[in-house]
């Protein structure tokens, strides 16, 4: 049941990359103003990150994914209302209400699933169920494109009619999301009504009574979450520039349609995506997750360089081969990030999910690099830096696994460094 989040939310994610060109012609939007559809998802972990993790530690998991769900729900049904009024703030609105369900969830799931088993097998297990967010990555666009993009009307159709014509055609396009969102919302709500009724194991962590007083301060002072909560910044702003623009980018580079470019994101760069989790789970065996994940960056660098410069068919591949490489990252951070925090696992778990603000900031960047210079590829400059900061990340992991540990006066194992 746990693992059916992380599909859900992966879900509704990769909805994104749809509503961005849909929205975009809707609402005759630059390629920074749509990158805004990204800010009102990712800030609101930022906003909602610290009230999940403190929610948590007074509620419990169960409630705390409950309470998560419900935001969820709600936020999806607020896509026929703004549909019907037709104003991209609204759009926005519903966007961000969903993303503080999905905070509250991630913040709880996440750590739940490092805490279902051995500790030594945390970062495996994380990534096991983040191969289904993956698995959604596959799915969505999909499924998305042929709900929302399917029957639009191309930009030179439009240019032929009158203004009073044209917009009666945007706005019926634009209402072809309450559709989607609406079979969304109905999901989620038979999923709390699920939870509602399970009983989950209690864990561990969840009993910690440590005061929620400095609390944030104590995770900051353990050098994993620190480090983490910078890599899953960059991270996030990565994952949200290449599939949120890939749509875009597809259809410069390469000169194919929209559709053709939404199964490409779904065939191409969702499957990678979902291979990528499933392979780096059974390479984790054999592979400390530390050195694997700095290898993967590596190989995102020098893709993203290809992608600023290629065209046509090497240009998708080039990005399809990002989505494999950065599969593992999101887990593989997470679970380095708060491995043997005792009790500032919660409020670990919420710093590096608040963390996933980049999402709404990165985006930016790649936009406005995309317009200044009059270029979409370039703006793949942004995801590079963010992949140099991940392997700085995996560096500093494969440092201080190479340290001595000792077990500290509460009985939790810490890395001593010289």
């Amino acid at each position: 049941m746990i693992t059916t989040l992380f599909f859900m939310w992966g879900f509704v994610h990769n909805l994104d990359p749809i509503l961005i060109p849909h929205l975009r012609k809707s609402f005759s939007l630059t390629v920074l103003q749509s990158a805004l559809v990204d800010s009102a998802v990712f800030i609101a972990y930022f906003v909602m990150a610290l009230p999940a993790g403190l929610l948590i530690r007074k509620a419990g998991y169960k409630n705390a994914m409950l309470a998560g769900l419900a935001l969820f729900a709600t936020g999806a049904l607020l896509f026929i209302p703004a549909a019907d009024t037709q104003r991209y703030v609204f759009f926005l609105g519903a966007l961000f209400i969903i993303a503080c369900g999905l905070t509250v969830l991630e913040t709880a799931a996440n750590p739940y699933i490092t805490l279902l088993g051995r500790p030594e097998h945390a970062t495996r297990r994380l990534n096991l169920a983040q191969s289904f967010n993956g698995l959604a990555a596959t799915l969505a666009p999909i499924a998305g494109a042929r709900a929302i993009l399917v029957g639009g009307t191309s930009d030179a159709e439009l240019q032929t009619m009158s203004d009073g014509a044209r917009q009666a055609v945007l706005a019926a396009e634009a209402a072809s999301v309450k559709g989607p969102y609406l079979l969304v919302a109905l999901v989620i709500m038979a999923i709390a009504l699920v939870f509602y009724f399970l009983k989950l194991p209690a864990t561990t962590a969840a009993a910690h009574n440590a005061p929620a007083s400095g609390a944030i301060l104590r995770a900051l002072r353990r050098a994993p979450i620190r480090r983490a909560v910078i890599a899953q910044f960059f991270y996030v702003g990565a994952q949200v520039c290449v599939f949120s623009f890939f749509i875009l980018y597809a259809s410069k580079a390469a000169g194919i349609s929209q559709i053709k470019a939404a199964d490409y994101l779904g065939w191409g760069c969702g499957a990678a995506f979902v291979v990528g989790r499933f392979a780096g789970t059974w390479l984790m065996k054999y592979i400390a997750p530390a050195r694997l994940l700095l290898a993967y960056a590596l190989a995102s660098v020098a893709l993203s360089a290809l992608a600023m410069f290629a065209s046509g068919a090497a240009s998708l591949a080039a990005v399809i081969g990002i989505a494999f490489f950065m599969s593992i990252m999101f887990p593989t951070i997470f679970s380095l990030g708060i491995g043997n925090a005792g009790a500032d696992t919660e409020m670990g778990s919420s710093l590096i999910v608040m963390s996933i603000v980049g999402g709404a900031v990165l985006p930016l960047m790649f936009g406005a690099i995309s317009d200044i210079t009059h270029n979409l590829q370039f703006g793949y400059a942004a995801p590079l830096l963010c992949f140099l900061v991940i392997a700085w990340f995996a560096r500093a992991a494969l440092r201080e696994a190479r340290q001595p540990a000792v077990i500290t006066s509460t009985g939790s194992i810490e890395t001593c460094l010289n």
